[in-house]
């Protein structure tokens, strides 16, 4: 596992016979992410670090714990969040369901249709909706800071056919987490989900426990999944991979106010790192995956349609069974719809 951390230190330097001291930082942030420094959280928390440390002059130290050295999953380490043991940590929304079921929002397919939109509809009103659900429902302990990228689009992909259609996923068995909801989704299009642990998925696809996935490219790279007969994937884009950056909300709240604004200007940063990173990551994993034997097909706008045509009963499904769902689901629906008209009207400047 891998650890990056700086320590504030005095540092003697024998210039014309005096010496400088480096002021130890006023605060310091523990922030950890499951991951290695290959993920794009990782390029996250280096470009957080640097802003914050510089920004601050030094008052705010960042230290970094990559993989399991401080929590092992979702559930522990933000309980570590809510009792000051971690002060920053980064979840999917499946990591964060089991606390803050409604943050699943992000996993509704097809509501986001490209990074344009979701880069311009996650900042602001509905990730502030989402913080005052979360400080809410934590008794004041959890703060959502901002909502970035883990590893670009959710995609289908499986070991058995071309997917053009919703029809070709009927029987097929796909991988989900233990969540309702993306069993939901699997359910409606046709398919059979099968929870199976991450760790597991490898071996899964040898034996045929599972025949199927939702993931993005990086990931499928990363895992050597073709070599387990992963070969086909349906560029369908059915959800964007948020990551959720977490604090506890005692430590911000103790900072002087233009602390406070340097930390919320380093997740700002942070974001638009975890914006980029996976673009640039993804462009080499399509490589290897179609030089390796892979079958790569993007549907048609009229078959991305139909796909989200069978998955609109999962929509009503959220609505009707996660505390909050409604809400959330209207506060990123509003947000898409304002980014979409606003896109649409630059669209037609830039295009005459």
């Amino acid at each position: 596992m891998f650890r990056t951390t700086i320590k504030a230190v005095t540092v003697a330097a024998m210039l014309a016979g005096s010496t400088i001291a480096v002021q130890a930082a006023d605060y310091t942030l523990r922030a950890t992410a499951n991951a290695n420094e290959n993920d794009e959280d990782y390029d996250g928390l280096i470009v957080f670090k640097n802003f914050v440390e510089s920004a601050s002059n030094g008052a705010v130290e960042v230290e970094i714990f990559m993989g399991t050295q401080l929590c092992g999953n979702g559930a522990e380490c933000l309980q570590g969040v809510a009792d000051g043991s971690i002060d920053i940590y980064v979840s999917t929304s499946g990591g964060a369901a089991g606390i803050f079921p409604y943050v699943q929002v992000l996993d509704l397919p097809y509501l986001m249709t490209s990074d344009r939109v979701a880069e311009a509809a996650l900042p602001g009103d509905f990730t502030r909706t989402l913080r005052d659900m979360a400080l809410e429902d934590s008794g004041g302990m959890i703060r959502l800071m901002t909502i970035g990228n883990t590893g670009g689009w959710r995609n289908f992909a499986n070991t058995k056919r071309r997917v053009q259609t919703p029809a070709d996923m009927e029987g097929l068995k796909i991988r989900t987490v233990v969540a309702d909801l993306p069993q939901e989704l699997v359910k409606a299009l046709g398919a059979s989900p099968t929870p199976i642990p991450w760790p597991e998925l490898f071996t899964s696809f040898q034996t045929g426990v599972v025949e199927g996935s939702k993931n993005g490219i990086t990931d499928i790279m990363s895992m050597k999944f073709p070599e387990a007969g992963l070969q086909y994937v349906t560029l369908d884009g059915h959800a964007y991979m948020g990551a959720l950056w977490w604090m506890n909300n005692a430590k911000f709240s103790e900072m002087p106010d233009e602390l406070k604004q340097v930390v919320v200007d380093g997740f700002y940063a942070l974001q638009q790192a975890t914006f980029a990173s996976p673009k640039r990551k993804s462009i080499q994993a399509y490589e290897d995956f179609v030089a390796g034997g892979g079958d790569l097909y993007v549907p048609s706008p009229e078959e991305k349609a139909a796909f989200k045509e069978a998955a609109a009963p999962v929509y009503d499904w959220f609505k009707a069974n996660i505390d909050g769902g409604e809400e959330i689901f209207n506060a990123l629906t509003e947000a898409v719809a304002e980014v979409e008209a606003e896109l649409a009207e630059a669209n037609a400047m830039d295009l005459k």
